[in-house]
């Protein structure tokens, strides 16, 4: 299977975060080094439409088969519109049509090659149309609340003021895992009814957005 590690450019939470040194290594390299570890991985794909993560990427084991129309990285263009591109591209030149494939963030450098085998494995095993990698919320989400321009709560839910314990448990998408069967992608679907959850420890959900997840990740790392 095609494993699709997007990368653009622009940052604005974390300028250059896709190459910026964690630990040691750019930040991009442990998507690839996954990637490239894992046992249902056939090829790396890099998609970017910056010279400089392009090289790094190659680098360290990616391919590099065309860059990213500056179109789908701008700061509006849709991630399924990259993709969509990118597989129909993919098949066009390759000659070969890719039923499935897997999306792996940059952002997630935690994320071992057994999360995307366990992922790969799931979704061929239940047939899915995606599996997504998701992670435990540590709080109830009834807990959470919009706030008005005076900082006042607003309900997003029935007022809910019952002990943590006492709440369902409830997950979230830690952005590390994406498993696509192509033609929901092309339905510009992520979910159906046919749409399972791949479920990740938190020690291995930080999703870099801001430079305090960026050092969070940096102390994990180091204790390993």
């Amino acid at each position: 299977m095609i494993a699709l590690i997007p990368a653009r450019g622009g940052s604005k939470g974390l300028p250059g975060k896709n190459i910026r040194p964690l630990n040691g290594k750019p930040l991009i390299a442990y998507a690839i080094e996954a990637a490239l570890k894992a046992t249902h991985i056939d090829r790396v794909i890099i998609s970017t439409d910056d010279e400089e993560i392009a090289r790094v990427a190659v680098e360290y084991g990616a391919e590099l088969p065309f860059m990213r129309p500056a179109e789908l990285a701008s700061d509006t263009a849709m991630a399924v519109d990259n993709y969509i591109y990118t597989i129909d591209r993919l098949e066009k030149e390759g000659g070969k049509p890719i039923e499935a494939f897997v999306v792996l963030q940059p952002t997630s450098p935690l994320r071992i090659a057994e999360d995307i085998d366990g992922a790969v494995e799931l979704f061929l095993k239940k047939e899915a149309d995606s599996v997504i990698s998701y992670t435990k919320e540590a709080h109830p989400v009834v807990w959470h609340k919009y706030l008005d321009t005076e900082g006042r709560f607003v309900d997003i839910f029935d007022a809910n003021i019952k002990n943590r314990q006492e709440n369902r448990v409830s997950y979230y998408p830690n952005g590390a895992v994406y498993v696509f069967r192509t033609s929901m992608i092309r339905e510009r679907q992520y979910y159906t009814d046919r749409s399972y959850a791949y479920i990740m420890p938190r020690t291995r959900s930080v999703d870099i957005d801001f430079i305090e997840d960026f050092e969070y990740a940096e102390f994990l790392l180091s204790r390993k």
